[in-house]
C-alpha cells in the first residue's frame, strides 16, 4: 500500500485476537528498508493474532539518495511524521478502526519508538529495542559513533550541543505515557548498553509509566539475528508478552 511517497505492507493475521490489536514495525538503519523478505518476528506476532504494520519512512533506502537523505540533522520530525501517518491509513483499512496499537523497533528502529512516545500517547504498549536515546553520549562510545553522529544527526557534542540533544529522545522523556519494555544486549557496540541505561532510568526516577529493562548478557546487536537459541527465544518471549500484558 501507499502513504504519499511512503510505502508500507499490512501483514494480517489468519485468527485475529478479539481486540484487533496492531503492531506498528519500524526498521532498524534508517537507510535500509522494509518489503516482501520473511521476517520471522513479524510472523509470529501475526501467529499470535496481532495485524503487523510495517513500512519504509523518509530515510529509508531504495527510493533514491534524495528519498534516503532528506532525514539528515533531521531525526524525527518528517520520519516521525511518516511513520504516524502510516498508523492512520493502515487504521482507516482496519477492521477495527479504534483497535490498540502497540509499536516497536530496533537500532534506528528503536531511537523512533523512544522518540514516538514521548511525542504521542496513542500507543497501548511500546517495546525498544537495542536503541538510541541520547546522541551526545552516543557520540563517544558507540562504534560508529564519531562519524555515524557527524553525518546523520549533523554535529559533535562540542559544536553543535544543542542540535545533538533536540534529536535525542531523552529531552522528551518526561512527556512519555506509554508502558515500554526496553530490550538491549550488554555486548552491543553499535548502540551501547548506556542508552538503554540512561533511558530505563529516566523512566523509573520519573516514573509515570510501566517499564521494565532485559538485559541480554554476551550478546551483540545481531542478538535478534544470530544471538544464542535460547536468547533469541527469551527476546521474542518477552515482547509478546509486554504486548499482551497491556492489551
Amino acid at each position: 500500500a501507499g502513504s504519499g511517497s511512503v510505502a508500507w505492507w499490512r501483514l494480517s493475521p489468519t485468527a485475529p485476537r478479539d481486540d484487533h490489536a496492531v503492531v506498528v514495525q519500524v526498521h532498524g538503519g534508517p537507510h535500509t528498508n522494509a518489503g516482501f523478505g520473511f521476517s520471522f518476528e513479524h510472523q509470529l506476532l501475526a501467529a499470535r493474532g496481532y495485524t503487523v504494520v510495517f513500512a519504509n519512512p523518509r530515510g529509508s533506502s531504495s527510493y533514491g539518495a534524495e528519498h534516503a537523505a532528506t532525514l539528515l540533522g533531521r531525526y524525527g520530525t518528517i520520519d516521525a511524521d511518516d511513520v504516524l501517518a502510516v498508523v492512520d491509513h493502515a487504521l482507516a483499512g482496519h477492521a477495527d478502526p479504534d483497535a490498540p496499537v502497540h509499536l516497536t523497533g530496533g537500532s534506528y528502529g528503536g531511537f523512533m519508538t523512544n522518540w514516538l512516545v514521548g511525542r504521542t500517547d496513542r500507543f497501548r504498549s511500546a517495546v525498544t529495542q537495542r536503541s538510541i536515546c541520547n546522541w551526545l553520549s552516543f557520540y563517544g562510545t558507540s562504534d560508529i559513533g564519531y562519524r555515524f553522529a557527524e553525518h546523520e544527526v549533523q554535529g559533535t557534542p562540542w559544536e553543535d550541543l544543542h542540535a545533538l540533544w533536540d534529536q535525542s529522545p531523552l529531552k522528551n522523556v518526561a512527556d512519555v505515557r506509554t508502558p515500554i519494555l526496553i530490550v538491549h544486549a550488554e555486548a552491543d557496540h553499535r548502540c551501547p548498553i548506556e542508552q538503554a541505561e540512561q533511558w530505563f532510568v529516566a523512566l523509573k526516577r520519573i516514573g509515570a509509566v510501566d517499564t521494565k529493562l532485559v538485559r541480554f548478557p554476551g550478546e551483540s546487536h545481531e542478538l535478534s539475528r544470530s544471538g544464542r537459541p535460547d536468547r533469541r527465544v527469551r527476546r521474542l518471549d518477552e515482547i509478546v508478552g509486554w504486548f499482551e500484558g497491556h492489551a
